[in-house]
């Protein structure tokens, strides 16, 4: 998607490169005229923003040596000390040593730099308290003017590096990461942390406009998914998404805003923080379902809605929990019972990754007892993704885990030894948990996970899991886990068995009528299809079609020719017919589970014009509140650290602004989107000529 104005292009998703050879060292050789040309915005100081030119941008940003009012020598060089060995001296102010054939201005540039205000100190320096002595040798280079250096290039690039990272501003105050920028050119100046956050606030307020102008242009109906967790600093958040699919049958989803839920964080707050996203980007009305993370809280905010609303008389709306959040909790309850043996594995995978000594010999290992080969880094993490990672590791190579162990048993203890009872633990738990892990994966890879396809899945999981509760062969302690797994599953189908579930099942072209979920099979809810069908999609969406004139006709003296007057009668004939469309397309049998269930619409459209437009409303309610991977694999736990450690000042505007760039809008500040290519560009540049002028010198 392509929004907003102005000079700028870009990929969202660009990685920077922060080598020393990379844009910050060249940056002192580009020149005012290789910089881009952006105009001022309006009602924003230049150096806020950081978008003028060169000579405005940097008028005092840049601090530059005090004029002399001696010679370079006598003025300089009494703050420097000699060494016993004659080759450097050394910084009575901060210790650091140049090389005894430094030139005298590079000494007077590094005080002006780093000791403003030293020609004041008077003759004499204090020097009682010995400085550590930090030898850096300078080869003596002509150095730029300072005014040619545009640092508000640098943060702006320092800008993307925090959205990508999902770092907050304050990062940039760490003492040695600016000591480190110095060291590259003793001239550069950051902006002040409060800067950045304006900066950030006021793209986000730019961003925010072009999402709402994007929802201005979607014709089908919207749904939303809510997520929430609460910060380091005890503050609960919720994001809102948004998903619906477009005209050309693709699917697209934005986040539309992070909320902070003041306290008590109930119910009631949460209903209100969402509707005020819902009233910012005026799509109240073309709500079709909210998915939620199965909280209270989340529940009777949506209630709440429904019955707000249905009030209203807007068109219908529902509200579902997360599937893949109640699977989670189901395969915890399966895993309960080997927790503790997996630490054991999760202690001796994590000591496995990070030795290459044990790694090779672990390789060597599993050759030789022939038990498969394993990628590594291996997944260690706590997510269900890691636990079965552990599960099947100790299932399928036993024998080399032993062996590394027995190997380095003074570093690693013995304590990492499963014995024989473990063993059979863990593969009876490895077994029963296969399909759940199958399941995982297929939801994972699923270009678009409808309610069809994971109600499809999560009754496989209910069977299996009454198979191995009523199984004479299951042990008691399995039995047990399996009764509480059973409850959690029961209580999602009672939540998620509706008349609009059924709708959204039936219109994947995968599942229909014959792989429904037993719980939605009923006849009732096919009429009860059958009747919103007529109600809302045989003629609201062809207004042609209900009216033999328009008005413009009427106006006109109502001539229209004899056979428009015979075509108007056969397409209002069709109306009384409109539920074969229906009727012919769950006749048909199901498509391979394989399909692409948006190409398939896309490619059959024609042949169910009333019935895609319905598809298209419904195939968008999602089964999830967040992408299932972003729960089930070790993805989640780097999103909750970078949400966790998230200040309150920064984590709606850093964090919005990260997701719309990898959803493909523009990075920009009022009408001027920030060309990140162009920037890149100009700093490579400006590095090969860097490159080729030394070159050019140590020749000479």
């Amino acid at each position: 998607m392509n929004f907003g104005t102005g000079t700028v292009s870009g990929k969202a998703g660009n990685q920077m490169d922060w080598s020393v050879t990379n844009a910050f060292k060249s940056f002192k050789d580009m020149e005012p005229k290789s910089v881009m040309d952006m105009a001022l915005l309006p009602n924003i100081d230049p150096i806020d923003i950081g978008l003028g030119s060169s000579e405005k941008g940097n008028a005092n940003a840049v601090t530059t040596a005090k004029p002399r009012k001696k010679t370079m020598t006598s003025v300089y060089l009494k703050f420097f000390e000699t060494a016993p060995d004659g080759k450097s001296r050394r910084c009575k102010f901060c210790g650091q040593s140049y090389s005894i054939a430094t030139a005298t201005g590079n000494l007077g540039r590094h005080l002006g730099n780093r000791h403003p205000g030293y020609d004041k100190s008077g003759d004499a320096v204090s020097n009682s308290t010995p400085q550590p002595i930090t030898t850096v040798i300078k080869k003596s280079q002509p150095q730029a003017k300072a005014s040619h250096v545009d640092y508000d290039h640098l943060n702006w690039l320092l800008i993307k590096w925090l959205i990508v990272a999902s770092l907050p501003p304050s990062t940039l105050e760490e003492k040695w990461l600016v000591n480190s920028y110095k060291f590259l050119n003793p001239s550069i100046q950051l902006w002040p942390c409060e800067r950045y956050k304006a900066v950030f606030r006021e793209v986000f307020k730019s961003m925010q406009d072009d999402v709402r102008a994007s929802l201005d242009q979607v014709s089908s109906k919207v749904s939303i998914a809510l997520d929430f967790w609460t910060s380091y600093e005890q503050i609960c958040y919720m994001s809102v998404t948004c998903q619906w699919i477009d005209e050309n049958w693709s699917f697209q989803k934005l986040l539309l805003d992070i909320c902070h839920i003041p306290q008590p964080c109930g119910g009631a707050e949460i209903y209100h923080s969402l509707v005020k996203v819902l009233k910012m980007y005026n799509i109240e009305n073309r709500v079709l379902s909210c998915t939620h993370d199965n909280s209270q809280t989340a529940v009777h905010a949506c209630h709440t809605l429904k019955e707000d609303l249905d009030g209203q008389k807007v068109g219908p709306f529902c509200y579902i929990p997360c599937a893949a959040r109640t699977l989670n909790l189901i395969i915890d309850d399966g895993l309960r019972t080997t927790k503790p043996v997996i630490s054991k594995i999760r202690e001796f995978l994590l000591e496995l990754n990070a030795s290459g000594e044990m790694t090779e010999d672990f390789i060597k290992f599993t050759t030789a007892y022939q038990e498969g080969s394993w990628k590594f880094p291996l997944d260690a993490s706590a997510r269900w993704s890691g636990n079965y990672q552990m599960l099947d590791i100790v299932c399928k190579a036993s024998k080399s885990i032993d062996a590394v162990i027995r190997k380095y048993e003074e570093r690693l203890g013995n304590g990492m030894l499963l014995n024989s009872t473990e063993k059979n633990a863990v593969n009876i738990v490895h077994q029963y948990l296969e399909p759940f892990y199958k399941t995982t994966t297929n939801i994972c890879t699923s270009k678009v996970p409808t309610i069809g396809l994971v109600l499809f899945f999560m009754d496989h999981i209910s069977e299996t899991i009454a198979v191995c509760r009523d199984s004479r062969l299951s042990p008691d302690w399995l039995k047990n886990a399996a009764e509480d797994m059973a409850i959690k599953a029961r209580n999602y189908n009672n939540q998620v068995c509706n008349i609009f579930t059924y709708m959204t099942a039936i219109l994947d072209p995968r599942i229909k009528g014959e792989l429904i979920s037993e719980s939605l099979s009923s006849e009732n809810y096919l009429e009860e299809a059958r009747t919103h069908f007529m109600r809302y999609y045989s003629t609201s969406h062809f207004p042609s079609m209900t009216s033999g004139y328009n008005a413009q006709e009427i106006e006109d003296g109502g001539s229209v020719s004899f056979a428009e007057e015979i075509a108007r009668k056969k397409r209002r004939v069709s109306l009384s017919t409109a539920t074969d469309e229906l009727t012919q397309y769950l006749s048909e049998p199901p498509a391979p589970i394989p399909t692409d269930v948006l190409e398939w619409w896309k490619v059959n459209s024609t042949r169910y014009p009333r019935l895609s437009v319905m598809a298209r409303d419904f195939l968008a309610v999602q089964a999830t509140s967040v992408a299932p991977e972003e729960l089930f694999c070790s993805k989640a736990d780097e999103i909750d650290k970078q949400r966790f450690c998230m200040p309150h000042d920064s984590t709606q505007a850093l964090l919005c602004i990260r997701s719309w760039t990898h959803g493909g809008i523009k990075l920009k500040l009022k009408s001027t989107e920030i060309d990140y290519e162009r920037l890149m560009e100009l700093a490579a540049s400006a590095a090969a000529d860097h490159s080729t002028t030394g070159s050019d010198k140590k020749q000479k």
